[in-house]
């Protein structure tokens, strides 16, 4: 396109465990064109799926490297992914094996850390010196920028925070564990907790219990979002117990990481003006030292759900770029 250079555009791909986005993302961090579809379960089918996106979108778009934002533990060279909770994908060089299919750089990225690089260069990270960018979603992803830079720890896989364990013996985690914090703290825990509540039959009058017997499986994280805002009472109740977690987590977080800046991201962070007040009166009760300490600030994102894609696409820039500073040095 014209006055754009290769390095100008590039894909970022989220890849969530309910959906996967791709998009073609300019250097100032706007989004030029989306394609979305749920995530397939296999390994198999999820490659077809990345290989596919990224082809619509070159047959569009000329764009320079492609960036994936992987819900997984990823070695600290970021070659390869070794687990994820959500993701098929086990011991695999997602990116080497990419690039080597559609002919292009492919650069990996922790889909937390990838939402926390977009929220430093182009959202509310911006004035933050050490800042946790939480994701919350399917999951709780964590992305922890210290002194301006991304913090991996010595294996590539920090920081975990969605899989602290908060409730001995709870709710079943699909990492193997019991009682983790995503579990009672993102959509999939909303969703739950709704569930359990409607199983409670406390809240007769609720649209929400209505719409759920007669079609079970319209109960969603949306649904309940939307119910909340309009007032239900079974939704609003979730909502009163996630930020109930939300503040009791980022209490522990505050007392390791001592942050000054906090990022709610993700699609339920997007949604915070529903818990977000909350969360942050029981934040400042469950911290160490209450009333006697400074606190971290706690903000909304500003790029919403697209944090994420928006991340990858700038992790691909820079891995482009640094791909051509080392080859100029040669």
């Amino acid at each position: 396109m014209t006055g754009q250079t290769v390095t100008d555009l590039t894909v970022g791909i989220d890849i969530g465990g309910t959906s996967v986005r791709a998009c073609v993302v300019d250097a100032s961090g706007r989004i030029l064109d989306t394609l979305r579809t749920a995530t397939p379960s296999t390994t198999e089918a999820l490659e077809h799926c990345l290989d596919r996106l990224v082809g619509e979108l070159r047959d569009r778009w000329t764009v320079g490297a492609v960036g994936l934002a992987i819900a997984g533990f990823l070695t600290p060279d970021r070659t390869i992914i070794r687990f994820s909770p959500h993701l098929a994908w086990r011991e695999a060089a997602v990116a080497d094996d990419m690039a080597a299919r559609i002919g292009m750089p492919v650069f990996a990225e922790h889909d937390a850390n990838a939402a926390a690089v977009a929220e430093l260069h182009f959202g509310a990270a911006a004035r933050g010196h050490n800042t946790l960018v939480l994701a919350i979603g399917t999951g709780i992803g964590a992305g922890l920028i210290l002194g301006g830079q991304i913090y991996r720890g010595s294996f590539g896989v920090a920081p975990e925070l969605g899989h602290l364990t908060v409730v001995p013996d709870g709710r079943p985690c699909g990492c193997g564990k019991r009682g983790c914090w995503e579990r009672y703290c993102s959509g999939t825990a909303l969703v739950d907790t709704a569930v359990e509540m409607l199983a409670s039959q406390e809240f007769p009058r609720s649209t929400l219990a209505a719409e759920s017997d007669a079609d079970p499986g319209s109960l969603t994280g949306r649904r309940v979002a939307a119910a909340a805002a309009d007032g239900d009472p079974v939704a609003l109740a979730a909502y009163a117990d996630l930020a109930r977690w939300l503040g009791l987590g980022l209490g522990m977080i505050a007392d390791v990481f001592d942050p000054d800046l906090i990022v709610l991201a993700g699609g339920v962070g997007a949604a915070s003006g529903l818990f977000l007040d909350d969360a942050r009166e029981h934040y400042t009760t469950a911290v160490t030292g209450a009333g006697h300490r400074q606190l971290a600030r706690i903000r909304g994102t500003q790029l919403g759900e697209t944090a994420g894609v928006i991340g990858a696409a700038e992790v691909a820039r820079q891995g482009l770029t640094a791909m051509r500073e080392a080859a100029e040095v040669k």
